[in-house]
């Protein structure tokens, strides 16, 4: 390993690589600045594209920003490099989330590497999931991911997917009574088919997938309350594949450790040949959150609720050019 700093060519590359990550309405919540001279790159929270009504704590906006970190980190092992990462590093401008010293002699982390292939890959599927089960390897495989980032992942049983799919449609009735997350889910949502064209964040209508009939798995309808010409309706698995990603604590720093392992997750679903999809939506209103967690286990803190499965991977959603996000000085 060399002690040189990385030239700007390759930063480029792994500040794209870290845009690719999931995002609350995929605001892309992320700016980036390197230090050239001594090889770090800092990670910023950027407060033109917080969601107050949503998101009005930021855990939203750090989870994302904690997904960017992990691709950044994903990418940066490919690369045959080792970061030294430092989380909130000066906690007199929170906005300052993360630094990652790109100098770092050690080897590169082998389990992240592999990872690699899979950062342009993923993307949310919002269609319909085959009705098939994941193999308990798998499953366990998934639980390690988020551990090694320092969060848990777990499968709630049956009874307990139930009352989740319950507390989603709780969501969706709260907010159709909200008429600012309303308004703020519409700015970053578009229903026009197709996809407007130079529109780099926000979800586009092809992307939104059918809505449901019959059926209940924990899909946030962007176009609730808004017509959508030739947007159809199918049917979605009966018995949704669910897991919940959580933290003991519930602060900062603990959303991004949880933006982290929820990545990781996401890339090694994506590696196993999985899809997903991950809506907060149940976790956005404090009366629905408490009840998400799964009374039996040890998860203090849901942070995510996640839908994998085998089926379609579905449209991607655009990227910010890295031109926009990126300053080196």
């Amino acid at each position: 390993m060399t002690a040189q700093p990385p030239d700007v060519n390759t930063v480029t590359a792994l500040v794209a690589d870290a845009a690719a990550a999931p995002s609350l309405h995929n605001t892309q919540p992320w700016t980036f600045r390197y230090l050239r001279d001594i090889g770090v790159l800092r990670l910023y929270a950027d407060p033109k594209r917080t969601l107050p009504r949503t998101d009005p704590e930021n855990r939203g906006l750090h989870i994302g920003c904690g997904a960017a970190l992990l691709n950044l980190r994903v990418a940066a092992a490919a690369a045959g490099l080792a970061p030294l990462v430092r989380l909130l590093p000066d906690p007199a401008f929170p906005e300052f989330l993360a630094e990652a010293h790109l100098c770092g002699t050690g080897p590169p982390d082998a389990a992240l590497a592999r990872l690699g292939p899979t950062v342009r890959r993923r993307h949310s599927s919002r269609l319909p999931f085959r009705e098939e089960d994941i193999p308990g390897a798998v499953r366990e495989e998934l639980s390690g991911a988020a551990r090694d980032e320092g969060a848990q992942l777990l499968f709630p049983g049956a009874w307990h997917v139930q009352s989740i799919l319950e507390l989603v449609r709780d969501a969706e009735d709260r907010e159709a009574l909200a008429p600012g997350v309303r308004e703020e889910t519409a700015r970053w949502t578009h229903t026009e088919l197709p996809h407007a064209a130079g529109v780099a964040d926000g979800v586009p209508g092809e992307a939104f997938g059918p809505r449901q009939r019959g059926t209940s798995v924990p899909v946030r309808d962007f176009a609730a309350g808004r017509p959508m010409p030739g947007r159809g309706w199918a049917p979605f698995e009966r018995h949704p594949n669910i897991a919940l990603l959580g933290t003991a604590r519930d602060e900062p720093v603990d959303w991004l450790v949880a933006g982290q392992a929820l990545e990781r997750v996401l890339l090694l679903a994506t590696a196993s040949g999985l899809v997903a999809s991950i809506t907060s939506q149940p976790l956005e209103w404090p009366e629905t959150r408490w009840a998400v967690r799964d009374p039996v286990s040890a998860m203090a803190h849901v942070q995510m609720v996640i839908r994998l499965g085998y089926g379609p991977e579905g449209p991607a959603s655009p990227r910010r050019p890295v031109a926009d996000l990126l300053d080196v000085l």
